[in-house]
Formats: C-alpha cells, sequence, structure tokens
C-alpha cells in the first residue's frame, strides 16, 4: 500500500490547530503499523509469503476439506502401487480428504509437466521428483508456489530452497546389499568384489543409463574401482529396469546381491535380517540425497498440497524408518545424520544432475560397457494426463 504525504500547510490561511512534526509521525507510524497488523493477520490465515507456516495440521486440514478434499501429486518411482502406504497413510490420518499419488519415472513425469504448463493442462498440484535440476528452473519460470511448511526452519540447509520455492521430504539413499543366506559366509565385503567371476549371474542391477540417480552411483563406483572393474562386474549381472528392480529380485531370494538402487541405511545390528544393506559402514561410496518437493503456483487445490507437505514435513512423519531432512530429528539407532557420511557425497547428486551435457556424456559410456536399456517402464505408459 502506498501512502501520500501530508500536504504542506498553506501558511498564508490561518488554522485553528497546528499539529507537532512529532504527532504527525506519530500517527503515520500508528497507521503504518495498523495496516501491518491487518495484512499479517490475513496472510496468517492463508501462510504469509516468506514466513513459516503457523497453522497446525488441523486447521490445515479443516481448510483442504472445505477446498474439496482431493488433490493430485506427481511422485518419481517405479512401481505403480509404490506409494500406496503414503496414501493409505494420509487418508487414515485425514479423513475424507484423498489423494491420487500418480508414479512414474522422474525424466517422464518432468516432461510431462513441463508440457501441460506450456498447454496450460496442468494436472498435478505436488510434485516429489528425483529431476533436482527442474526445480531451480521452475523456480525461475514461476512456476512454483514459494511455501514453507511448518519445521522449514529445522530442515538442513542443503535440503530446500531459501525461498521455499521447494523442500526435500525424504532422504533417499542408493547403493548395495545382499542376502544373507544366498551368499552364506562368502558376503562380500565392498562392491569392488562384485568384479570377482564367483559372482557371475548371481547380481541384479538397475540399469545405470536408465536411471540418473543410479548412474551418478556408478559413476562414483567407476571414479574409485576403475573402468575395468565395470567391465568385470558387467559380466557378472542382470540389469533391470526400474531402480528398485535388483533389490526386489536379492530380497526374494532370487539374486545373491541387489546393486543400483534403493538401499535401507543399515547399522548391522539386526541379526534377523535376511538381507544386509552395504552402507553406511563400509568405505564404498553410495550416494544419498533429498527428494525434493513443491506445490506448483497453478495448482487447483493448494489447500490440500500446503496440508501435504506439512505432514510429510512433520515429526510423526520424520521419526519414521530412514534419515530425515530435518537436524531436530535423531538418526536411526547406531547412525549418524546423512550429511555427517563424506562417503554420501549429499552435494555430488544435485551438481551432477545440473550438469546435463555431462550426464549424457556418461550415460553413453556406460552404454558402451552394458548395452542398452531392455524392456518396458515398470510403472506402465501413463500418456500425457495421468490422474485427470
Amino acid at each position: 500500500m502506498l501512502f501520500n504525504p501530508l500536504p504542506t500547510p498553506n501558511q498564508q490561511q490561518p488554522r485553528p490547530h497546528r499539529f507537532s512534526r512529532t504527532l504527525v509521525a506519530a500517527t503515520i507510524a500508528l497507521s503504518v503499523a495498523a495496516v501491518g497488523l491487518a495484512l499479517g493477520t490475513a496472510a496468517h490465515s492463508e501462510g504469509r509469503p516468506g514466513a513459516e507456516e503457523t497453522r497446525t495440521l488441523d486447521q490445515l486440514y479443516r481448510a483442504a476439506k472445505a477446498e474439496g478434499g482431493r488433490f493430485v501429486v506427481y511422485a518419481g518411482g517405479d512401481w505403480k502401487d509404490q506409494q500406496d502406504d503414503t496414501k493409505r497413510a494420509f487418508e487414515k490420518r485425514f479423513p475424507g480428504i484423498k489423494v491420487e499419488m500418480v508414479v512414474d519415472y522422474s525424466k517422464y513425469q518432468d516432461a510431462r509437466i513441463d508440457n501441460q504448463l506450456a498447454t496450460g493442462t496442468l494436472v498435478p498440484d505436488v510434485v516429489q521428483l528425483q529431476t533436482l535440476q527442474d526445480f531451480p528452473r521452475w523456480k525461475r519460470e514461476g512456476a512454483l508456489l514459494s511455501y514453507k511448511p511448518a519445521g522449514f526452519g529445522k530442515v538442513h540447509d542443503r535440503f530446500k530452497d531459501e525461498d521455499g520455492a521447494w523442500v526435500a521430504t525424504n532422504v533417499l539413499a542408493f547403493g548395495a546389499a545382499y542376502n544373507k543366506e544366498l551368499v552364506g559366509h562368502d558376503a562380500p565385503h565392498s562392491v569392488r568384489d562384485f568384479a570377482d567371476p564367483k559372482w557371475k549371474g548371481r547380481i541384479a542391477s538397475a540399469y545405470p543409463n536408465d536411471d540418473d540417480a543410479t548412474l551418478y552411483l556408478y559413476s562414483r563406483y567407476v571414479k574409485k574401482f576403475g573402468w575395468h572393474w565395470l567391465a568385470g562386474m558387467a559380466r557378472n549381472t542382470e540389469f533391470l529396469r526400474g531402480s528398485d528392480s535388483a533389490g526386489n529380485q536379492m530380497s526374494a531370494g532370487k539374486k545373491a546381491i541387489g546393486l543400483g538402487g534403493w538401499v535401507t541405511p543399515d547399522a548391522g545390528k539386526d541379526p534377523a535380517a535376511t538381507t544386509v544393506g552395504m552402507l553406511p559402514n563400509t568405505s564404498d561410496p553410495f550416494m544419498a540425497w533429498g527428494q525434493r518437493e513443491a506445490i506448483l503456483k497453478h495448482a487447483k487445490h493448494p489447500a490440500a498440497a500446503k496440508l501435504f507437505l506439512n505432514w510429510q514435513l512433520s515429526k510423526e512423519q520424520q521419526t519414521s524408518d530412514g534419515w530425515s531432512v530435518r537436524t531436530d530429528v535423531a538418526a536411526p539407532a547406531g547412525l549418524k545424520r546423512v550429511w555427517q557420511y563424506q562417503n554420501a557425497d549429499i552435494d555430488g547428486f544435485p551438481a551432477f544432475m545440473t550438469d546435463r551435457g555431462a550426464a549424457e556424456r556418461l550415460r553413453q559410456q556406460m552404454t558402451v560397457y552394458i548395452g542398452e536399456a531392455k524392456g518396458e517402464p515398470t510403472p506402465g505408459r501413463l500418456g500425457t494426463h495421468p490422474g485427470r
């Protein structure tokens, strides 16, 4: 709001009263304060721009129900039902609010969103993707809503945009794991061992030239163990589409080792566990990153979208298994916080994703060793506007 200056008194015309400069200044100050208070009160109910959300989950829940009780999330993932647990937990916590979780490879989701933005046919209210490079670009293009959920100030600085255009709500880690029953007393001590011919036919891996996170993980292995390691390891390995396909094969007892996909951080203290994650308690490199999440500026259901982000960032969600993005939530028992592991390289993946030319050159080098990715996409073919 603009305030016009007070008119200068006409000295040629007598006035019944003269106000001191101090009184005028005080009057203006009180007016500005009153307007500011009014604006602040109004903003409180919607989440002040630049300020962290102060409403409770119950208050946000009521706003989401009043809005219509439905919203759509485009999530990066490998299987159509991969986010079903999230959907069930959210809908149980907030009865009457329906969330459509559309899962597809992030590299297809971002293309789909770009096309919808270009054609004015936007479907999702929330995006949570592995394509980290898209979020700063979408911010520059004005496609994202600047919003800071409750707890935003407690999120590690590497896991959020300072203006609230996006925030990571969970930490994902890629590495290797093995099935204790299948490896027996011959458990591998390092990913370096996977090139040994004794593992021929016993390893499953996600294609590194199909998934950028797996590609970055493999780049770290090659940097440490050399291209000759990749040549030997590739001869022993069945490559699959979908970043968790290899882990599923290993968990099901079909392969002794799973590589290149999501691994649960493992302190190695559960003797009853069938599978053992080879991170972070080895000197091998692995990778971890914050899966970024944002609300689209032109979302049709912004109240429900805000509820979803606040719920995901809340302590009740952040204290579940795995590493948290929050600095005030402890790491899993026996582990440090993820940013304390140098071999996790949490800054590396965002930088890698930003340099698309280097990523594509590396992808083609990997293809020379392992061949083109084969098979149908594991989530299926979703078309241009899933969830509409």
